[in-house]
Order: C-alpha cells, then structure tokens, then sequence
C-alpha cells in the first residue's frame, strides 16, 4: 500500500466525533473485539514465537477502525467501473512481450530484483510460453484529491492482492456495530456497501481449476515463510513455500506441474512479490519451474510485470493506452484517474520536484509499503542520483503527491483504541479469467478501505502504518 501525506483540508465525517458519550465508545470497542474473536477477524501476534507457525496460536484482533469512512457514492461507483476496464488492460499489456521488455529495459540494468523477473520474462518468450489460460486477482488503489475532487489511482497490484478475506470481515463488523448502535449514532448500516471480495476470488480460483480440467489437481498458495495473515479463499488448496516448491516440485515432459507427487491446476502467489522472498538461488530455481509449467499463474510472469510501478508510468504517456484499448470511452474513463507519472530523464519535471518535493512522490520498482521517498529526501535523491551521473535513475518513478482530507478516526490496535487526524486510501478488487479467447470472468470483485494517520506519510497495514476500515456512502 503506497498512501501519500494528507493536507489539512477537512472531510466531514460521518458523525460528530467529538460528540460521542466516552461510555458508547467503550461498548462499541468491547463489542468490536469481542466480535473480531468470534468471526476470524485475526492477525499472527508477531510478540508470540510460535504465531505462524502453528495455526491457531498466538493471534489478535486485525488493526482496524471503529467506525467506517466517509466517502462520495459517486466516486465509489466510478472505481467499480474502472476495475473490469483495468483487468483488460492488464491482459492486452501481458502479451505485448515487447512493451513489457522495451518499457523494463533501463530498470533491468539497476534494480537487481527486477532484473531477475524479465530474465524469466525473456526466457518463456524464448521458449514461446503461451499462457493460454490466464487468472487475474487484482486490486486497484485510489486517493480522492481534496483541491480537484478527482478520484486518482495510488497503482494497481497483480500479485498478492492482500486482505481480500479480512476486509470482508471489517466490512462485516462496521454494519453489525451500526445495527446495533446506528439509531444512537445517526447512521444507517445500509450506507456501507456490502464487500463479496473473498466469495468472488474464491469463484475465480474455482473457475480456474474448472478450466485446467483435472479433478484431481490442486490449487498450490505460495506463502512467505511464518506466513501471519491466514485465508485459503474457500478452496482446497495446499501451501508452500518457494523453497519447498523447489525442494518438492518437478515438471513433467508435458509441462505439467507436480509438487508432492499432486498435479498443481493453479498457482496463487501469497508471496514472491519482494526481494526479501528470494534469499537464495532455491527461490528462484521454484519461480522459474512454475512459470515454464502448464500450471495457471496468479499471475504469471507477465501479469507481475504488467504491474510495475515503470509500466504504470508508461501506460500514463500519450497514445499509449491505445496501443491496447480499442474503446475511446474507456480510454478517456482510464486517464481521468491517472496521477501525474514521469520517469526520471524528464528534466524539467525532475526540476520542480527539487524545488518543490513535497509535490511529488519517488517510487521504486517494490510493493508491499515502506519503500517510498517523501519530502525533502525527494531533493536529497535527485540531486544524489543527478551529481553521480548513473542510470540509477531509472529505478524509479516520480509520482504527482495525492493529498486527501483529512477526517477524525477511531484507529484499534492490540486492544486499545485512540482517535487521531486520518486519511484513506480505496482499493477495488477485481477478478480477470480467460481462456484463449474466451473471457469467463470480468468483474469488480468488493473493496479494501485503508486508514491512517495523516501525519504518517507510509500506509502498510502488515508493515503498523494504517488499519483496515470500511466506506459509508454520502
């Protein structure tokens, strides 16, 4: 989760926070926890040895808000329209081995990681790999832009789309306590949109190992090592680590994919999104044997690629959407939400962000929170990267800084709740399945509200930067 630093302009909240009896507050953090043990709303307890280890022990109420998040109905509905538009894009982008090398190919001589994932990219093109049945389970992340009311894309992640099972639940939680305490309150727990997120990637996941047309394969989830967020999505699944994939794993002459001896239908990656994923060559020799299998990859190598903070800048130029999208409607409904994006050889952009970095946002080629470059370590960067000469330049992007208002919130953390300035980052999910020319599944798959404090500028739930919340239409 990448979210950027809010301004001081205030969001109405939902109910007058400064209001509210100290006595109610308690009831509801008493029933919201007492709620999150009963229905898995839980996370590891990184202060147990044993959590991650041994499911079931050592865990702790997810950090969470109290209370949902205002947010514009008409905004809720333009980021559902946009998810199905977004998940075709992605597909056009993943065949173009071209686009995906060319776009890639100054990043490849400076970011060791990156590097590793188009060697593998460049070798299923040499083996000409058709993935003819590909999986998407994605989600998009907006921040709505205070001075210009415009709903603005943060990126949009194609491998391990996080929290799909908890935000349900949070959702889950924010219409209960409403139920239970709306009339006192003054809101109604129909105003917050229902999330379906983990029955629909579920279906995804199904449908996919439908297609794969074997009833006695499985469906692999590659997980960090002491993996602490836990949800198998509803489908008979086995778990494996990269270093055990590569331990256990063979492929057959067909292209099939045996971990165990059990022919694997699809792979879905939990993990293998970060450099810390792949300590030794193990890692990478299981990464390479999935993806030249015939297994289904989620995502495949392309699909990972295709969500690169790089390709995100490429697709903002111009005219470049229309190398993939046919719809001018479409086209037009897409770049309303990009942000300003740039490489770094843009040398009058790369000017401004010196003079005025806390306008802009450098991003490197990582997901999962914690890797962004804020303020005026922006100007200590470029000036850096601008008197050293190298091509380390092209390891990132700069990114328009986004800034949201700022609205009050109840954040839940270990047991304790405390009320603090926030803003919020939506994430839309979204499930994508084809096969060949068939598209089986194109839809918006539910939601993932995120809130933070404002004066933080990461936003990472895994990483203690925000908490997971919900949205209350108005």
């Amino acid at each position: 989760m990448e979210m950027e630093k809010g301004i001081e302009a205030v969001l109405k909240p939902i109910v007058d926070f400064n209001g509210i009896d100290e006595g109610l507050i308690q009831k509801m953090v008493f029933d919201a926890l007492v709620w999150s043990s009963l229905h898995g709303l839980v996370v590891g307890d990184r202060n147990v040895q044993r959590s991650g280890q041994v499911p079931g022990v050592g865990m702790v109420h997810a950090p969470i808000s109290l209370l949902p998040m205002s947010f514009p109905e008409s905004h809720w509905k333009q980021a559902c329209e946009l998810a199905p538009i977004f998940n075709e894009l992605i597909d056009h982008v993943s065949l173009d081995g071209k686009f995906l090398q060319d776009s890639l190919s100054r990043t490849k001589k400076v970011d060791a990681f990156t590097s590793r994932l188009i060697d593998i990219h460049s070798k299923m093109l040499e083996m000409n790999k058709k993935e003819e049945i590909r999986l998407g389970l994605h989600r998009s992340d907006y921040m709505l832009d205070e001075k210009t009311k415009l709903l603005l894309q943060i990126e949009f992640n194609t491998i391990s789309s996080s929290f799909s099972g908890l935000g349900c639940l949070v959702t889950d939680l924010h219409r209960t306590l409403l139920s239970d305490y709306g009339e006192d309150l003054g809101l109604d727990s129909k105003r917050i949109p229902r999330n379906t997120t983990v029955g629909q990637f579920a279906e995804a996941l199904a449908k996919a190992w439908t297609e794969f047309d074997n009833p006695r394969a499985v469906v692999m989830v590659v997980v960090q090592t002491e993996e602490r967020n836990i949800n198998t999505h509803n489908v008979r699944t086995v778990r494996k680590t990269l270093a055990e994939i590569d331990r256990e794993g063979k492929l057959l002459p067909d292209g099939t994919l045996l971990v165990e001896g059990q022919v694997v239908a699809v792979v879905y990656f939990r993990a293998g999104y970060a450099p810390a994923d792949y300590p030794s060559e193990s890692e990478w020799r299981a990464r390479l044997l999935m993806e030249q299998s015939s297994a289904i990859k989620c995502p495949s190598i392309s699909y990972h690629l295709a969500g690169t903070k790089k390709i995100q800048q490429e697709l903002a130029k111009p005219n470049v959407l229309e190398r993939f999208l046919e719809n001018k409607e479409d086209i037009a409904k897409l770049r309303k939400c990009f942000a300003g994006l740039w490489s770094l050889d843009y040398s009058d952009v790369t000017r401004k962000a010196i003079e005025k970095p806390g306008l802009y946002v450098m991003k490197p080629q990582r997901e999962g929170g914690g890797n962004n470059i804020y303020g005026e370590d922006v100007k200590e960067t470029l000036l850096r990267l601008q008197k050293e000469g190298s091509e380390e330049d092209a390891a990132y992007i700069l990114m328009q800084r986004i800034f949201p208002a700022v609205s009050p919130a109840f954040f839940m953390r270990d047991g304790i709740c405390h009320k603090d300035h926030a803003i919020s980052e939506l994430g839309v999910y979204s499930a994508y399945l084809r096969n060949k020319e068939k598209v089986i599944m194109n839809d918006q798959c539910g939601y993932l509200m995120r809130t933070k404090m404002s004066s933080s500028n990461e936003g990472g739930v895994a990483a203690g930067y925000a908490v997971l919340d919900s949205i209350y239409l108005t």
